[in-house]
């Protein structure tokens, strides 16, 4: 539970900000005792409420792979969201050899409170893992149409807290998900407006 209460309190943090990012971001990564996100290398949280921590080094040639994936995202706010979908989830494969979470599957949870398999990825990891990449690519420049955003919760239908990333559209301020967690390892996430997502979509 002390994810959740980071959570809380870090939407409230202040904490200066760079490029297109919510100030806010930064306080949820600190309530969570993770460093500011940077282009040379990524912590990967897994096994549950970040349990498990592996710092994956970031290369000139991914730096590459993530501009080249980005690129056709410049056309337009929804080619972005494209991007960032093939983005996200080629950043996971890309991980999963040093993590260990190749075969993370959909909708992990189970361990959340009892130290976790390191194998897998509850909704904390992933919120924590797409949104320090969304932070990367803002600090690479490979963000044109959204900025990085606070990430949000909701609960779930058998009444445990959910949560996720979020991107911001610049132009129009509507909010997107950006949610790999109801997917296996290395498959597109949910890039779905807030609204759907709070829902229960």
């Amino acid at each position: 539970m002390r994810f959740v209460f980071a959570l809380l309190a870090g939407m409230f943090a202040a904490t200066a900000a760079y490029g297109d990012v919510d100030p806010a971001v930064f306080g949820v990564l600190e309530g969570w005792s993770l460093p500011v996100p940077n282009t040379g290398s990524a912590i990967v949280c897994h096994g549950y409420n970040c349990n498990f921590r592996t710092q994956v080094g970031l290369s000139k040639a991914d730096h590459a792979r993530f501009a080249a994936l980005m690129a056709p995202g410049r056309a337009s706010a929804e080619a972005e969201r494209r991007a960032l979908a093939q983005t996200t989830a080629w950043f996971e494969k890309r991980v999963a050899p040093e993590a260990g979470t190749a075969h993370a599957k959909a909708r992990s949870s189970g361990g959340s409170f009892i130290g976790g398999d390191p194998s897998q990825f509850d909704c904390i990891d992933t919120t924590a893992n797409t949104t320090s990449l969304l932070v990367t690519l803002d600090r690479l420049g490979l963000l044109r149409h959204h900025r990085v955003s606070t990430p949000i919760s909701r609960l779930l239908r058998g009444g445990g807290p959910h949560f996720t990333a979020v991107i911001e559209e610049k132009r129009s301020g509507k909010r997107w998900t950006v949610d790999p967690w109801k997917h296996d390892n290395g498959q597109l996430p949910d890039v779905w407006p807030v609204e759907r997502w709070s829902a229960g979509g």
